[in-house]
């Protein structure tokens, strides 16, 4: 078979941006000896070794770094043109890899999935839902959707809605505590904290009234780093949590779940529409990108002005 430079540099590409011959296999769909072969191929054909192999991990010799930037470019430009060639033709085709949290995966992107697929349905999307920040570069992700501060400053990053908050908990469990008529009350409850994934950070609420603001500092009875897991321990009866209304909302109507101070409004954390500098947006890309932007925006529960 004729050596292929191009397969040969998105493979040396991808096994510098991920670290390892077996993810970079993964991420392109190949088996791991093709890898290997493509790599050295082009060492062969260049004359200067690319990578240092370790047992851990592999990286870049300084040929390879200089090599890895310039390559870089000349692949994003070319999918640049493949892109713009299709979008003359009004078709936006290939795969879309994306990351989000999974409450704006599960209550808004995945159930409109059927209309985006109905328009465009020569675009492939690899969706992946979690609460953890993953690194778009090393992981080969082509956007994300991100809650929180956004603070890499390898991303580009456009505020495309809001994720709100709300308190609440099992009828069993208010049922049987302390009364709940104020924020000071809190503390005579069972509060269930959730930490992120990844940094452990936790999260914080806010309630607001007016100009009265109040922040839930205290101890958590339990704490939980998975939202499923975090709502399921509300559901379970095991106390107050705090969850995106998003999620709350077909409990609230089942009757599983009833929201508590409601007269106070918690502080909604910014989603945000994120891809790397060093990328140029593909036209598949962008599609995905613009039609999920529209989605929050016409959407009441997650639009940044409601």
């Amino acid at each position: 078979m004729a050596f292929d430079r191009l397969e040969a540099m998105r493979a040396f590409c991808r096994i510098v941006e991920v670290g390892s011959f077996t993810k970079a296999a993964e991420a392109l769909n190949v088996a791991k000896t093709t890898i290997s072969g493509q790599l050295q191929g082009l060492e062969s054909l260049l004359g200067v070794k690319l990578l240092h192999r370790t047992t851990r991990r592999v990286s870049p010799t300084t040929d390879g770094a200089a090599y890895y930037e310039r390559a870089r470019a000349v692949l994003d430009d070319l999918d640049e043109l493949e892109a713009s060639v299709a979008q003359s033709r009004s078709v936006a085709r290939g795969r879309v890899r994306v990351e989000m949290p999974s409450p704006v995966g599960m209550c808004l992107i995945i159930p409109s999935l059927p209309d985006f697929t109905r328009l465009h349905p020569q675009i492939q999307l690899d969706i992946g839902c979690s609460e953890r920040v993953v690194d778009l570069v090393q992981e080969g992700i082509d956007c994300a959707l991100r809650g929180g501060p956004v603070t890499d400053p390898g991303l580009v990053c456009r505020q495309v809605g809001q994720m709100r908050f709300c308190l609440c908990a099992s009828p069993t469990y208010l049922m049987n505590a302390a009364p709940l008529l104020n924020p000071d009350d809190l503390s005579q409850q069972q509060y269930l904290g959730f930490t992120f994934p990844g940094s452990g950070k936790a999260f914080i609420p806010v309630l607001q009234r007016g100009h009265a603001s109040f922040r839930i500092e205290q101890v958590p009875t339990m704490r939980f780093n998975h939202g499923g897991a975090y709502i399921s321990a509300g559901l379970a009866g095991l106390g107050v949590v705090s969850v995106p209304r998003a999620e709350a909302g077909p409990h609230f109507q089942a009757g599983t779940l009833v929201e508590v101070l409601p007269d106070w409004q918690m502080n909604g954390m910014p989603i945000s529409l994120v891809y790397p500098y060093a990328r140029h947006l593909s036209a598949r890309v962008r599609v995905f990108a613009d039609w999920a932007a529209e989605l929050m925006a016409n959407d009441p529960l997650w639009r940044l002005d409601a």
